[in-house]
């Protein structure tokens, strides 16, 4: 994932910032849009590692800071709701001026609400998912638990929000009280999808429950077992992208790209740690190191994709020979192992070879009614597969800088 940092303007005119979360590529195929919960911001981790998830199936994904949050400008204690319902409209109006009208909507906490309202004013919109978010917005309204007559006489007062202190003006607690979320559930007309935990201590569960049950189909629930209010663990957050990801698949038509390259062209991205995203072909990889050196072992290492290489080619050739043959193969199995050993230890290498050689075991499993020479044979063609040819040969590769493309 790339991300590229953005301004855009909202209702009031006042500038807003955000992160543009690109795939690797730099060629999205659809574009979605993040709202983050009360008084968070666009840093927040989950929404990254949400964000990642979403990017590597080729979503693009806008993340921003509502008004008076980090760095957008203006006043926080002039917000409301409704102006957050605003800000992710000209969100979406930026989008779709700048790049393209997003498709897939996405809301955390009291964000999730306000993507819920601000839906029908993005008409592009086919698929909506909240997180943790509240049926109704005055449930924010516990945090003035205690102080709703000293708002009321000054008008204006500072409350401690997560540890941190924000001022608040007598027309939040209007607005929140006056949101009408249930009717704009129920008008929704889009496909939802709702994540919920069972143990959140912020959003209490029922809230999902009143969402589902307003809500009209294609509706989904999904129960983030042991997950918090804030998916603080990756792994929350990294599922959550995933189902997403797929989930709007169903609802959201994805454009097939055109390679410069041709079919075989695979773009790579490593950032600050091992963990490494890849594109092929127009589909997402993962590649990383174990933690025992300093990975996160989120995927398979280098030589594990190369060895998936070659396990992937011998069972796809083996399996067009049985085709061609009319062979009853019914299922195909290759195992391999990579290691490092030394020249003399392998007993059917050449007798010049020297030093320490690269040595992969590959052993094949065909399930099927076959006789001893069809088996035989299978075992000759596998050496015969593409990839395997390709390691057994001399290969040339040319390195050089390439500027960036796409967005």
């Amino acid at each position: 994932m790339r991300s590229k940092k953005v301004y855009f303007e909202n209702a009031d005119g006042l500038k807003l910032a955000a992160y543009l979360d690109v795939p690797i590529d730099g060629k999205p195929r659809a574009f979605a849009l993040f709202a983050h919960g009360f008084t968070l911001t666009k840093h927040l981790k989950s929404i990254t590692h949400i964000n990642r998830a979403l990017a590597a199936k080729g979503i693009a994904v806008l993340r921003f800071d509502f008004t008076g949050l980090a760095e957008s400008e203006g006043d926080f204690a002039d917000t409301n709701f409704s102006s957050n319902v605003g800000d992710i409209v000209s969100a979406a109006s930026f989008l779709e001026q700048e790049y393209e009208a997003p498709q897939i909507l996405i809301g955390h906490s009291l964000g999730g609400a306000a993507m819920l309202v601000a839906a029908r004013d993005i008409p592009s919109a086919k698929a909506i998912a909240t997180i943790g978010a509240p049926c109704d917005p005055s449930h924010i309204a516990h945090i003035f638990q205690g102080r709703e007559e000293e708002l009321k006489q000054k008008g204006e007062i500072e409350v401690s929000v997560g540890g941190r202190p924000f001022r608040f003006k007598q027309q939040f607690l209007d607005d929140v009280s006056e949101a009408e979320t249930c009717a704009a559930i129920h008008d929704l007309k889009r496909a939802l999808l709702i994540f919920h935990s069972p143990v959140d201590e912020i959003v209490d569960i029922k809230h999902a429950q009143h969402i589902y049950e307003a809500a009209r189909h294609p509706k989904s629930f999904v129960t983030l077992d042991r997950a918090d209010h804030l998916l603080s663990q990756e792994s929350d957050a990294r599922y959550v992208g995933s189902v997403i990801a797929t989930w709007a698949e169903k609802y959201v038509p994805v454009r097939e790209l055109e390679w410069d390259s041709g079919p075989h062209a695979v773009r790579v991205r490593t950032g600050s740690s091992f963990y490494t995203e890849i594109k092929s072909g127009g589909h997402g990889l993962l590649a990383d190191e174990p933690v025992r050196v300093g990975g996160t072992d989120r995927g398979p290492t280098p030589y594990g994709l190369l060895l998936s290489s070659l396990g992937a080619c011998t069972g796809m050739t083996l399996r067009m020979y049985a085709d061609r043959k009319k062979w009853p193969v019914e299922e195909i199995n290759v195992y391999l192992n990579h290691e490092k050993i030394h020249a003399e230890d392998c007993s059917d290498c050449d007798d010049s070879v020297s030093g320490r050689i690269d040595r992969i075991e590959r052993l094949i499993d065909v399930v099927g009614d076959l006789s001893p020479e069809q088996r035989t044979r299978l075992l000759e063609i596998a050496d015969r597969c593409p990839v395997h040819k390709t390691l057994q040969e001399k290969v040339h590769i040319t390195t050089k800088y390439l500027e960036s493309e796409g967005v």
